[in-house]
């Protein structure tokens, strides 16, 4: 069921999942489902429904997976797209955030995909400049495209969302991921559950429907979906568990802890992956995993949010 006429995201900024409704959430996901049909199209995968429109993708830090996808929606839906990387622009010449912006900003843009590593840096974007500001991740507060595409995934693959129980296991104090998917996954009407290593988890919490567990295996237990997140090596200096082996033993998702899951258990990743370490690659490449399909439809939802918020939606 569609709920396009009864909310509208045109012209406004993408920031965190906390600011949607479950009405705008469903219109995002409903819209999702056409864009996936025109990715999924042999020939020609270009729209009008962007044309004419630019967008910048600025990214303060590296990626792959987000920043592809958007410039590809950004395309396929026939809008003139720009990457920024910070290590060949004007940025390594100091220039601030601030600057950057406004630059960008005098140059006609009609949005602004934004990575960057300060937690605020997308909000503050939307308060010096005027296009719209769509956040693909901001230090460890939110990546909101990557929490929609994750319930994307996961309605395709299981048909509902309300009501399943899904586990998210890992690095859930360093994980913007896992912060946004919280949010919108609740939002729904999912059941949450977290474990990881007690460092990786914060102190004050401050989701109060969700369910902390100190042991994996109960967090795993009869769950219809486990999302399994990156255990950010770049921090392990910092001593956060006594080291990788132990923590593939303790906490990584194996075939033998899906075994306590429900038989059709759906396995999602975020990526990149350390393979051998939070996820084996035995569950990677399993037919319960939809890990590759989480790209795809990576580009589908990024389209979504691109045409809602320049286009209002209409399919052209």
């Amino acid at each position: 069921m569609s709920n396009a006429d009864a909310v509208n995201l045109l012209g406004k900024s993408i920031i965190g999942i906390e600011n949607f409704s479950a009405e705008e959430i469903r219109l995002v996901l409903d819209t999702a489902y056409k864009m996936k049909q025109v990715i999924r199209r042999g020939g020609n995968k270009k729209l009008s429904n962007l044309r004419g429109k630019a967008i910048v993708n600025l990214f303060y830090e590296p990626s792959t997976r987000t920043r592809t996808s958007f410039e590809l929606a950004g395309k396929y839906l026939g809008a003139d797209v720009v990457s920024i990387n910070s290590g060949t622009s004007s940025i390594v010449k100091g220039e601030s955030l601030r600057d950057t912006l406004k630059t960008i900003e005098a140059m006609g843009v009609d949005a602004i995909v934004m990575r960057h590593k300060a937690e605020g840096a997308a909000d503050f974007a939307t308060q010096v400049v005027e296009p719209v500001i769509i956040n693909a991740g901001d230090g460890a507060h939110a990546h909101p495209s990557q929490a929609l595409l994750d319930l994307f995934t996961i309605e395709q693959h299981k048909g509902r969302l309300a009501g399943l129980k899904v586990a998210i296991i890992g690095d859930i104090l360093h994980s913007r991921v896992a912060r946004s998917d919280v949010y919108a996954m609740t939002k729904v009407g999912m059941e949450v559950h977290l474990a990881g290593p007690k460092t990786l988890l914060p102190r004050f919490f401050e989701f109060d429907d969700v369910t902390v567990h100190e042991e994996v295996d109960d967090a795993i237990k009869n769950a219809d979906v486990i999302n399994v997140l990156r255990i950010q090596l770049e921090r392990q200096q910092a001593g956060l568990f006594p080291s990788t082996r132990e923590y593939a033993r303790v906490f990584g998702i194996n075939d033998d802890r899906l075994n306590l899951a429900k038989d059709d258990v759906l396995i999602l990743h975020p990526g990149p992956q350390n393979k051998g370490l939070e996820i084996s690659s035995e569950v990677t490449y399993c037919e319960r995993s939809a890990i590759h399909d989480q790209v795809q439809n990576g580009v589908a939802v990024r389209m979504a949010l691109l045409d809602l918020t320049l286009n209002g939606g209409d399919l052209k």
